[in-house]
């Protein structure tokens, strides 16, 4: 019984929460399009501001805001009364968060940032609050009720607010023109960097490490440069070494079944033609996408000549922390 009412409060919640998300859907008004505006044109930086759980929901909101194109900070509202808010300036754009819109200690700097002379977003749950009435722009938060059971904790309305902060970052990344490569600068490290920075002439093989067979060799020798090089398949060049094929794992296992004769047959009468090539500038990111795309497991690499310098395969992008 007690799994059974685990189970039934947790659906119950996420109900509220997925309702409190729809309510606020009718705030995306002329305020909400005024509150984009001032950060888009802000010259200075996004000072996001809150107390509490608010204050919890605004650092995330901040951090949003910063890795997508729009540079900004939190900072706590009792730090700013003791000398953090000489961080504020007349050029910034500061967003205050209250649920109750009646905070002290966010109402306490009020008076500090209008002197200052920098624009105040104010994201409450009232629009008749002091902080409302305070504000160059209010965005409004209200939710008909809370998750707890007590309309004590806040669970929905933090939910609904950290909605309205992704709208607004994301609203403003389409306005910027904000692209992966941007991304890319506040995320160099851990696994997204690697997927959005590195390059294939970064973790492909190169040099010996390539695969090549003549057009004129045979499947057997095809084989043996396969097993020393270990990529699973080989490239094909013609005379001037210009790549005119790849043979692969999934080539041998279709002659073998055609019965050829794997000692005298030449190579260039089982390879695939037309293969999926790159570049060595390629990103490793993008090179995934095709190998998805086209289901292969391998990738070879030319250069302007359409000499094949390198060549990899799904295990070297895991490797490289990209799969």
């Amino acid at each position: 019984m007690l799994s059974k009412q685990f189970i039934d409060t947790a659906q119950r919640v996420i109900e509220i929460e997925q309702q409190a998300i729809t309510e606020i859907g009718q705030y995306i008004d002329t305020h909400f399009a005024s509150a984009c505006q001032a950060i888009f044109d802000c010259q200075g930086r996004t000072i996001v501001i809150g107390m509490g759980k608010s204050g919890h929901i605004g650092n995330k909101i901040a951090a949003t805001f910063a890795s997508t194109g729009t540079p900004a900070f939190f900072v706590h509202p009792g730090e700013a009364s003791h000398g953090d808010l000489g961080m504020i300036t007349k050029q910034d754009v500061v967003l205050l968060i209250s649920n109750s819109g009646e905070t002290s200690e966010v109402l306490n700097i009020i008076p500090v940032i209008k002197r200052i002379g920098a624009k105040i977003i104010t994201m409450t749950g009232n629009p008749l609050s002091s902080m409302a009435k305070l504000s160059d722009i209010h965005l409004n938060i209200a939710i008909s009720k809370e998750a707890c059971p007590l309309g004590l904790a806040p669970t929905a309305s933090t939910t609904a607010t950290l909605v309205m902060g992704d709208a607004l970052a994301v609203a403003l990344l389409e306005a910027k023109g904000f692209t992966a490569d941007d991304f890319a600068l506040s995320h160099p490290g851990g696994s997204l960097g690697k997927r959005l920075l590195l390059t294939l002439n970064e973790i492909m093989h190169k040099d010996e490490q390539v695969p090549i067979v003549s057009y004129t060799s045979t499947i057997k020798d095809a084989l043996f440069e396969m097993s020393a090089k270990g990529l699973g398949m080989t490239t094909v060049v013609n005379e001037h070494n210009e790549l005119i094929g790849i043979f692969t794992d999934g080539d041998l296992r279709r002659i073998i079944e055609q019965r050829v004769d794997l000692h005298h047959t030449p190579i260039h009468k089982a390879m695939t033609v037309n293969c999926t090539t790159a570049k060595a500038d390629m990103l490793a990111a993008e090179a995934l996408n095709i190998m998805e795309t086209k289901r292969i497991n391998g990738l070879v690499v030319i250069d302007d000549n359409n000499r094949p310098i390198g060549a990899l395969n799904t295990q070297d992008l895991l490797r490289a922390g990209v799969l």
